[in-house]
């Protein structure tokens, strides 16, 4: 518990200087806009300097610790029992677009497993925090999940991977059967804050798909340590390199599983 309590403190020491240096470049990266392999997905040179004040922290204080990271990928020792996934700046296109939408998320997997997380997000001045056994927090005060106990009264959050374009298994289908069911669902265009906005109450479940390890990791024990619950899909165990999550209050999960399940795919739609 008290080894959890320091890397709690790297990691927001990480996340907070990340956090001043994307306030300082918001709005002067315009010439530094490139695509990576996959049509919109993009990345500045704010994603990268962001990148690099978190690893000069973590190497600083664990060395010998593993890494993964948007940029950079893996780093270290991957056999190490402690593997940091960080995502610098999650939102990068709501970023480049002065959006006021993205954060800085740093999750640490022990074993495999998130068991602590750091989710920034600047412009509101939004510090969740979170570790196996210590709870939840924003801005150091404890925040638990909605009690919203109906999915028609819910309020849902979810995302669209890069791929969407090229691929049926894109979430449209999901998106607009469950917009039926529910009293809204948002999109933010980032999957760190979503979680976290599940963790604090704001909205009562999410889904999504064609996510990396660094988009949820922390966001994951930000949930379950505010008493969600994750899962995948069909409501089995989370695999982080799956690419898809569940998040809710915990209520709402079977309800919400049920929905995405019975789904029909986009090109169906319509067809008798």
């Amino acid at each position: 518990m008290s080894n959890l309590k320091i890397f709690l403190d790297v990691a927001t020491e990480g996340a907070l200087a990340a956090g001043a240096l994307l306030q300082d470049y918001l709005g002067k990266v315009e010439d530094t806009i490139m695509e990576k392999e996959r049509p919109g997905d993009l990345v500045t040179v704010a994603d990268k300097e962001s990148e690099a004040v978190i690893l000069d922290c973590l190497h600083r204080h664990f060395p010998e610790h593993a890494i993964l990271a948007e940029e950079s990928g893996n780093l270290g020792n991957y056999q190490n029992e402690y593997l940091w996934a960080i995502d610098p700046l999650d939102g990068t296109t709501n970023y480049a677009h002065q959006y006021p939408c993205f954060a800085i998320s740093i999750g640490l997997l022990i074993n495999g497993v998130p068991r602590l997380g750091v989710i920034y997000d600047p412009l509101r001045g939004e510090l969740f925090q979170a570790a196996m056994g210590l709870g939840a927090t924003l801005n150091r005060h404890p925040i638990c999940v909605s009690q919203t106990n109906k999915l028609g009264k819910s309020l849902l959050a979810t995302g669209f991977a890069y791929d969407r374009r090229e691929t049926l298994n894109n979430n449209y289908a999901e998106f607009c059967h469950l917009t039926h069911l529910t009293q809204g669902v948002r999109r933010s265009g980032a999957a760190s804050i979503d979680l976290a906005h599940v963790a604090c109450g704001r909205v009562d479940g999410y889904w999504e798909r064609g996510l990396s390890p660094w988009d949820i990791a922390a966001g994951v024990i930000l949930v379950q340590e505010a008493g969600g619950k994750v899962t995948a899909y069909d409501e089995g165990p989370l695999k982080l390199y799956s690419g898809k999550i569940m998040a809710t209050n915990s209520i709402i999960h079977k309800s919400l599983s049920q929905e995405l399940l019975q789904v029909p795919a986009l090109n169906t739609w319509g067809q008798n």
